[in-house]
């Protein structure tokens, strides 16, 4: 095991006698972390109308890195901190394989696609926080080495820059259609779909 990975673990878990207040924190970033994560982008589908095709395919791209994650990990079943001996497991938790972590993957993957355009940047610096956050939360509780969160954080990174470039390759390298009342690309209806910037 990585020693860097392990000093790093060892200093931000709670270990064998935590604080009782900051563990009840963590427990709760933890395990609820991911609903407050979805009450977001819910939210953001509710005010952000002209962003909404936008978010739903982010929504559905993070199912995807949902999956994309779990896969990896199944892979290269590597075993939790529990399940070495290294520390407690404050909430409950299956044995399955914990790199990349899913929690960081999803999360981050959500927080980069929203601080990729203006109107939902704000937003995405409260998802963030919100994933660093509980990226700590699961290293503190026992169930990830922070090796797991900085790889979920990169497959994030990964898949959003993938996602990135699809955009500009539409954007500048494919012809843009007139709508049918003959309006250009400049159209403020054209201009607020999913692959431009409002």
């Amino acid at each position: 095991m990585n020693a860097t990975n392990l000093a790093l673990f060892q200093w931000l878990t709670a270990g064998s006698q935590p604080t009782p207040w900051v563990l009840a924190v963590a427990s709760a970033f933890a395990l609820w972390s991911s609903w407050l994560c979805a009450g977001i982008l819910a939210l953001a589908l509710w005010l952000h109308r002209p962003e909404r095709a936008y978010l739903c395919i982010v929504a559905a791209l993070a199912g995807l890195a949902s999956l994309a994650s779990h896969a990896i990990a199944l892979s290269l079943n590597k075993p939790r901190p529990f399940m070495l001996g290294l520390a407690p497991s404050y909430i409950e938790h299956s044995g399955r394989g914990s790199l990349p972590s899913t929690h960081a993957t999803v999360m981050f993957l959500l927080a980069l696609a929203f601080l990729l355009r203006p109107g939902l940047r704000r937003l995405g610096v409260l998802l963030l926080v919100l994933a660093a956050v509980t990226g700590w939360a699961r290293v503190y509780v026992g169930v990830h080495f922070p090796l797991d969160i900085a790889a979920g954080l990169l497959l994030a990174c990964a898949i959003t820059g993938v996602f990135a470039a699809a955009q500009w390759l539409v954007r500048h390298l494919l012809p843009f259609r007139a709508s049918h009342a003959g309006r250009t690309r400049d159209d403020k209806t054209t201009a607020t779909c999913f692959w431009r910037h409002p």
